[in-house]
């Protein structure tokens, strides 16, 4: 087989999930390769915006519809990214469970029957980690996570890549290439972590500060075309380099925060689920208080991918993009923590304008 370099425009690549903004500007970018011939987007309804070169099929992967459409199109490459991170954009975290692991079943049985197939990209997450007190500094890709998740995108996350490692045994002769990344952010992100940042007043977990690793929703773009030219199998931790403790984070937003008890951010997060203005399932809470941290070596030395935004730059560039979200939060935390029980006295607001200067270094 030519080179990633010495190869013609002859790659047929198959894009899921490109009704989303950042699926969409993926398949553009794909589709803009000089190794790619065509880029084929599909999804259950067309993508908002501008998709360039890229030919839309209405399509849903739980249906085996799925398999004629990579038939057809002769599909040699596919890019997985129609995973779901939050129930409320899926219409319940049953619909939600059923698009993420049901509809990977499907189209990895498609793929499997397809001979044109010879390489899958799949799109996960380092949330297959989970983050609890028991956690290494650095998860390394052949780490397990130290309490398996029994639910939510944690546990779609984990099933699915199972399915995947199955998959590969079945089909020796299909590269699979794994890409757990960090949580992307950016300007254009709509995503648990974005939608948590942007509140007005910010809740954290009383006496805990998690580290944080952050992808750019550039270097996403750039990892996923760099994925489909090199052609390389195996499994990746992918993340900007450096680590930023959430206070620090905090700090950069210039934003009131209100440490609580964990049940008290709990409570607060069902009266913002409720109102759509964030997600706050379990995983979340887990993460805004313990963190996680994992190792890039691998991503560095053997698929040969640098991220062009460093976590802290990556934050600053979201930063930089936020604009008031109104007060709607404030009236919502102060109800909620009227209800809740505490044996002490009610946690205040803690303003972090004008600390940026001396935040600490972590």
């Amino acid at each position: 087989m030519a080179s990633a370099q010495g190869r013609t425009r002859d790659r047929v690549v198959l894009v899921t999930g490109v009704s989303r903004d950042l699926g969409r500007r993926s398949a553009r970018a794909i589709a803009q390769d000089p190794t790619v011939a065509r880029v084929i987007g599909v999804d259950v309804v067309p993508p908002r915006g501008d998709v360039g070169d890229v030919s839309f099929v209405r399509a849903d992967i739980r249906n085996p519809v799925i398999a004629k459409v990579i038939a057809k199109e002769d599909v040699d490459t596919v890019v997985h990214m129609s995973v779901i991170s939050t129930p409320g954009s899926a219409g319940g975290r049953g619909t939600m469970k059923e698009l993420n692991v049901i509809g990977t079943m499907q189209l990895l049985a498609a793929c499997q029957k397809a001979p044109s197939v010879q390489h899958l990209v799949v799109k996960s997450t380092t949330t297959v980690y989970g983050a609890s007190n028991r956690d290494p500094a650095m998860f390394t890709e052949d780490m397990e996570p130290r309490r398996a998740p029994r639910s939510g995108y944690a546990k779609d996350v984990a099933e699915i890549e199972g399915y995947v490692r199955g998959f590969a045994r079945r089909r020796p002769d299909v590269r699979v290439t794994t890409l757990r990344c960090a949580n992307v952010i950016g300007p254009h992100v709509v995503s648990p972590i974005t939608s948590y940042f942007r509140l007005p007043v910010i809740p954290t977990v009383l006496g805990f500060d998690a580290r944080l690793q952050f992808l750019h929703e550039q270097d996403l773009m750039d990892l996923l075309v760099h994925a489909v030219r090199a052609d390389l199998p195996g499994t990746f931790n992918v993340a900007g380099d450096g680590v930023l403790m959430l206070s620090q984070a905090l700090r950069r937003l210039r934003r009131p925060t209100v440490p609580m008890p964990g049940f008290a951010v709990g409570g607060v997060g069902n009266v913002l689920r409720s109102a759509r203005l964030a997600d706050f399932s379990p995983e979340q809470l887990s993460f805004l208080t313990y963190g996680r941290g994992v190792d890039t070596t691998r991503m560095r030395e053997r698929l040969g991918f640098e991220p062009s935004f460093t976590t802290a730059s990556a934050f600053e560039d979201f930063a930089a993009g936020l604009t008031p979200t109104g007060g709607r939060v404030e009236r919502a935390l102060t109800a909620v923590l009227d209800q809740l029980p505490s044996p002490t006295d009610p946690p205040a607001l803690t303003s972090v304008t004008g600390t940026a200067g001396g935040e600490s270094r972590g």
